[in-house]
């Protein structure tokens, strides 16, 4: 069979049998593509069953020379891994040309956190008596609150919001379903936002349960979402590059300081494995480093 009869196939199992969205498939199709146009166009190999260990050594031999990014090399030879396992899995193959070959190694890049009074700064700059300047207070709310990702966000139905027990269903990463509690203030200004402002917002059709409107009666946008954040950064004089992800990241430290259970933590970010979680508790030991190098009367070299 061709590249393009394998790859049809492992588009359909990625969808039935994984169930992930329609992005995540393909951006797996997209790095099988880019080994299948370095197989036929330099090593003249029509099929993925004659691709070997060399062979992969190469391609990624080729993305250095091309300037990819480390996380971004590393990213394609995951998509490759789970390629090379279906064909295994299917019986189309006896070995995995992936198998025990390194990915470069990353650099784990400590993601930008706010402080509580950089967020209450921030929150501090919308106009409440806008009904603009309220849906965007509701919605930094609630991503410091429940930590959610953008997309999460701007997807938000309000029927997802289950107010007797203080909890949003969430749709993440690969159409997972999580409950997340929202805290106090999240809900104060998620119960007014909703009794005095959504009913009166124009909601075209598609959009009727949506939480989160523009002025079209459309869902928001996550370009939207980056701007008005940004926007409010700069007139609370907070001085990071920030963005939407910018308050998951803060959720989660304050979280782990505070003495959060870290599987809890995990769960209400929805991370598939605990590794991704415990880049807080890094986060969580710097923190604590800083307060003894500052603030320990014996931490300074006389």
């Amino acid at each position: 069979m061709s590249w393009e009869s394998y790859q049809k196939q492992f588009d359909a199992y990625l969808k039935l049998e994984r169930s992930l969205s329609m992005n995540s498939r393909l951006a797996y199709l997209q790095d099988v593509s880019k080994l299948q146009s370095f197989a036929v166009n330099t090593l003249q190999k029509p099929s993925p069953l004659q691709i070997d260990r060399e062979d992969i050594g190469a391609f990624l031999g080729l993305l250095f020379e091309l300037g990819l990014s480390e996380a971004s090399q590393s990213r394609i030879l995951s998509g490759l891994r789970l390629f090379y396992s279906w064909i295994c899995l299917e019986g189309y193959a006896q070995q995995n040309p992936t198998e025990a070959i390194e990915g470069p190694k990353l650099k784990r890049k400590m993601p930008e956190v706010l402080s509580l009074e950089e967020i209450e700064a921030m929150l501090g700059t919308f106009d409440l008596s806008s009904p603009d300047g309220y849906r965007n207070r509701c919605m930094c709310e609630i991503l410091y609150s429940s930590g959610l990702r953008a997309s999460e966000l701007t997807n938000l139905k309000k029927s997802s919001y289950y107010k007797d027990i203080g909890f949003l269903r969430i749709i993440g990463k690969g159409s997972k379903e999580r409950l997340v509690p929202i805290g106090t203030q999240a809900r104060h200004y998620l119960d007014i936002y909703l009794g005095e402002i959504w009913p009166s917002l124009q909601k075209n059709k598609g959009f009727e349960d949506h939480l989160f409107l523009n002025k079209r009666g459309a869902a928001l946008s996550r370009v939207m979402l980056f701007i008005i954040i940004r926007s409010a950064a700069s007139q609370a004089g907070v001085n990071k590059v920030i963005s939407p992800h910018t308050f998951r990241h803060s959720f989660a430290t304050h979280l782990v300081e505070g003495g959060a259970d870290l599987r809890a933590v995990q769960e209400m970010l929805g991370h598939s494995s605990i590794l991704t979680t415990e880049i807080y508790t890094h986060l969580s030991k710097e923190y604590l480093s800083s307060v003894i190098m500052e603030f320990h009367p014996r931490s300074k070299i006389k």
